[in-house]
């Protein structure tokens, strides 16, 4: 197929005209906060296993013996066969850290956001989303059918602008937003949101992927959250209701037609959440963290693991990702459109394990080569 391949060609150089294109590099996870790319162990600042969990001796021999038990995976749908035992430990403890009444695991936070929304709501409703939120988020309201409009960053009087003008227009209402935002590290205004939808018979749904165990939960009618980052394994999630998640487990596509998790993954990710339940001590300091950089750039205190530096143009910011490659350093360069147009950067995200003298090292590189 010469047309395809030409398609293809042309959009590539396009990408690569504009410092865009992106290419897979082999990367080798080597414990803690370090990881291997070229031959060279690097300190790694592009990691979102903020507890390092993945690492930890009982998560592995958890994983370990599952795998040996129950076999590498799951073999069918949760529906059909492959809702095996260790989700239900699983699903209670995520409940109880969110303090709702049940939980329901996905394939991955994509899936359970894509497999969500569309399950909620559909052509005659209405979505307000936040314009920073997740892909996934986007997807989900997309895929749903329902009116999406767009909601200015964090911007509560603009939401209720919206609900005031468009609101009585629609059957059902859902609110997205996220608890901690993913390329800069802020935090959604969530009470305030929540206490809009109240006045508004509107649902709030909020994405905790970056906040699970290290931000506590603000009330919202569902939280939806990851198994990839401070849990350290892998899937997604859904807490809220049980009406509603017995609801979810009958119309959610990414549920109902997807294999579930393996079973090993499962019970990895209990025992991680046992050990950030057991240890608040480990779940803090990924902000503490945080906080000793952007202390050392002269910023204001970080209100989550994640600190963007802001460069601009994308060839910037994969120049300073290159400079602190050099010395030692990974902090991945993150360019539009994963960030819109002129905020390229490097995202720094701090793990639990991360020693102050390699931040202290990174906020110098960036001040000494006018980064910062």
């Amino acid at each position: 197929m010469p047309a395809l391949r030409e398609f293809a060609r042309d959009q590539l150089a396009l990408a690569e005209q504009k410092g865009l294109r992106r290419r897979l590099v082999e990367t080798e996870r080597r414990g803690p906060g370090m990881v291997r790319r070229a031959g060279r162990d690097l300190v790694s600042f592009s990691c979102n296993d903020y507890l390092n969990l993945s690492h930890h001796p009982r998560v592995i021999a958890a994983a370990t013996r599952t795998l040996q038990h129950e076999g590498a995976g799951a073999g069918a749908s949760r529906l059909v066969t492959g809702n095996h035992p260790s989700y239900i430990e699983l699903e209670s403890l995520l409940a109880r850290m969110k303090g709702t009444e049940r939980a329901l695991v996905f394939s991955s936070g994509y899936a359970a956001n894509v497999g969500t929304i569309p399950a909620l709501v559909g052509r005659e409703d209405l979505v307000l989303i936040d314009r920073l939120a997740h892909a996934c988020q986007w997807d989900g309201a997309r895929l749903s059918g329902a009116t999406v409009l767009r909601l200015e960053h964090n911007d509560v009087e603009n939401a209720c602008e919206l609900l005031n003008t468009h609101r009585q227009s629609f059957g059902r209402c859902l609110i997205l937003t996220e608890t901690v935002f993913s390329m800069d590290g802020d935090l959604g205004p969530i009470d305030e949101l929540y206490d809009l939808a109240r006045r508004h018979d509107a649902w709030l749904m909020t994405d905790d992927a970056h906040g699970l165990g290290l931000i506590p939960p603000r009330p919202a009618d569902l939280q939806m959250g990851t198994l990839s980052k401070a849990v350290g394994v892998a899937g997604g999630y859904v807490c809220g209701p049980s009406e509603v998640i017995a609801y979810l487990e009958n119309r959610a596509r990414t549920l109902m037609f997807s294999t579930g998790l393996p079973p090993s993954c499962v019970a990895a990710a209990t025992e991680a959440l046992r050990i950030m339940g057991e240890d608040p001590g480990l779940c803090a300091r990924p902000i503490a963290n945080a906080r000793r950089f952007t202390t050392a750039l002269g910023r204001p205190p970080a209100m989550s693991p994640i600190v963007p530096v802001v460069l601009g143009e994308p060839e910037r910011a994969m120049s300073a990702s290159a400079m602190l490659e050099e010395n030692g350093l990974l902090a991945v360069a993150i360019r539009p459109p994963s960030v819109p147009p002129g905020t390229a950067r490097l995202r720094f995200a701090f793990s639990a394990s991360l020693q102050v003298d390699d931040i202290d090292r990174a906020a110098g590189l960036l001040k000494e080569h006018g980064h910062a």
